[in-house]
This record gives structure tokens, sequence and C-alpha cells, in this order.
């Protein structure tokens, strides 16, 4: 008995030593909690506990994103810029039938002032008979003209005042002078003859015709006649110059210097309104324009506005109809010799 009473200490021995040990961190456990009992361990625990799941969370949300790419944002047009300027010439409606045939088929538009404004079309297309319903050489049948808030039906001699006028198939006094015809041209306008004199010798310098002046116009070659015709329609200084085919049989050089003096008139406020053939050369000098085809406007606005990502002339032609095959005239290329 007494040595088993002894060995019952030595085999508990070991098992009290372990429960001693799982003891001890329940004791520091309780003696940590004693001593902090305050909240903010417990949540930095919880709080470093959730961090790392939802950190793997947003990876995980943000792989797709990846793996399908967004398509890129479209650029951001700027919004066009509103043309503040007043308006000069204002076409509303416009329409001019000869018996069955509409010429002119409701055509409207607005010039503003400072503008350097092409019309273009194919022949036939009513572009002279426009220009000259706006100029008060023909009388339209149906709309509104405006001539810097003057209506040109109801007061045309107010209106004609502020015009200068090229017309197409000129028709000069040619029995005059060049001299002669300008004196006439400015005295009709109301000028003194000093103030024509004056300006008679500025325009022969600025189109080269000063030695012309004392010849006849019937003398004339195509081209100078054209000079002289326009320098009849400035020596005025009229706030609208109406240009029916302006540099029609005019040389390079001579075109040149016509376009310089139009671009420094539009500089100072002028408006030019001008019909012409050449493509390039509405596109180059003109900043806005309008497409006229049987008698209708098809097409007006900025120059980029009109032909957006074509050619000018390649607008033209495709809202013109477009271009005509050749077809059936194999004849043309056998030889007579």
């Amino acid at each position: 008995m007494s040595e088993i009473a002894q060995s019952e200490p030595e085999q508990a021995a070991p098992s009290a030593r372990p429960a001693a040990k799982r003891a001890q961190p329940k004791t520091a456990a309780a003696a940590a909690g004693s001593s902090t009992r305050t909240p903010t361990p417990r949540k930095r625990a919880t709080a470093a506990k959730t961090t790392k799941p939802r950190t793997v969370k947003a990876v995980v949300e943000t792989v797709p994103a990846v793996a399908a790419p967004a398509e890129p944002p479209e650029p951001v047009r700027p919004a066009p810029a509103v043309d503040t300027r007043p308006s000069v010439l204002t076409v509303h409606g416009l329409s001019k039938r000869y018996g069955s045939i509409v010429a002119v088929d409701g055509v409207s538009l607005d010039v503003r002032e400072g503008s350097f404004y092409g019309i273009v079309g194919p022949n036939g297309a009513g572009k002279t008979t426009t220009l000259s319903m706006i100029t008060g050489l023909l009388r339209p049948d149906e709309g509104r003209i405006v001539v810097h808030g003057v209506d040109a039906w109801t007061e045309p001699v107010r209106a004609k005042h502020v015009i200068g006028v090229l017309p197409d198939k000129l028709r000069l006094f040619d029995r005059l002078t060049g001299a002669q015809f300008l004196h006439y041209a400015g005295t009709l306008r109301g000028l003194s003859a000093k103030t024509v004199h004056a300006r008679t010798a500025d325009l022969a310098n600025a189109f080269g015709i000063a030695d012309a002046l004392d010849r006849l116009v019937a003398d004339y070659s195509a081209g100078m006649t054209k000079k002289i015709a326009l320098a009849a329609a400035m020596i005025h200084s009229p706030r609208l110059l109406v240009l029916d085919e302006p540099f029609e049989s005019v040389d390079p050089v001579s075109a040149a210097n016509v376009v310089d003096i139009l671009q420094r008139y539009t500089a100072a406020g002028g408006t030019v309104v001008l019909s012409s053939h050449g493509m390039d050369m509405i596109e180059r000098v003109c900043d806005s324009v309008a497409i006229i085809v049987r008698g209708q406007v098809l097409a007006a606005g900025t120059i980029d506005e009109v032909r957006g990502e074509q050619t000018l002339e390649e607008r033209f032609v495709d809202l013109a109809g477009g271009r005509k095959a050749a077809e059936g005239m194999e004849w043309l290329h056998s030889f007579s010799d």
C-alpha cells in the first residue's frame, strides 16, 4: 500500500506539469486583459483580420477588367465657334421661273460681315440668276433680299448704294476711255471729281492698268476689261461686293493681285460674294461656300463644313451627280487618218 501511495504522486506529477503549463497562457492572457481593458487592441486585431480578405477580393474583382480592356474613350470634339458677326446679306426663299423652267428654286443664304463667300455650281445651276436678283438686276418671283438691313426691293436705291457689282456678260460703255469710264462710275455714285481722280489712280495702279487709262475700253483685252469693270465696282467703297466670275479671262499674275486686294478689303470689314468654276481658287481664298445645283442650295457653310473629309471639288462633284462614264464613244479611238 505504501508503495502504491508513493507511486501515485510520481504518476500524477507529469500530468500536473502540463496543466500548469496550460494554465500559464490563460493567466498571462488574463493578466494582459486585466491590465489593458481597452477596445483598441481588439479593433486593431479585427481590422488586421478583415483587411487581407478585402484586399484579395478587390484584386480578384479587378482581374476581369484587366483581362477585357475597355474601349478607348471617344475624343472630345470642341464645340463649333458661334459666328457673332452681323449679317450683311440675307436671302430667303428666292425663286425665279422662266415659263416651265425653274432657274432658282427657294435659295436661302446668310452672308456675314467680313466674309469671303463663294458660290459654286455647274453650268445652268442658277448662280448668275441668283446674283442678278441679289444686286437688283433681275426681279425675283418670290423671296426676300436684305442688304445691310435694307430690303433690296422695297428700298432699291438705298440697297444699291452699299453694293458693288461685277455682272456676267459685261456690258460696258466701251466707247469711253478707261479714265472716262471710271469717272462716270464714280460720279454716278455721288463722289466728287477730286475723289474720283484720286481713287482712279489708286485702282489703276493696283490692277496694273495705269498705262491703258487713255485708251478706249473697246480696245482692251478680255482680262483688262474684267479689271476695269472690277475697279468701277469698287470705286465708291461699297460694303458688299457681288462678283460674277471675276477671275475669268484674267491671267494668274493679275488674279493673284486681285485676290490680294479683295483679302485686304474683307480684312477691313468689307464682304465679298463671288461665283466661280475654279474650285481650287474658291477653296484657297474663301472662308464660306454654297453649292447650288438645279436652282437649289445643296450645301452651305464654312469651307470645312461643306467639304468634310473630301476636297471641295470632290464634294461638289458628288452633289452635282458624280462623274459620268463616257461610254459608246469607241469611234473616238479610231482616228480618221
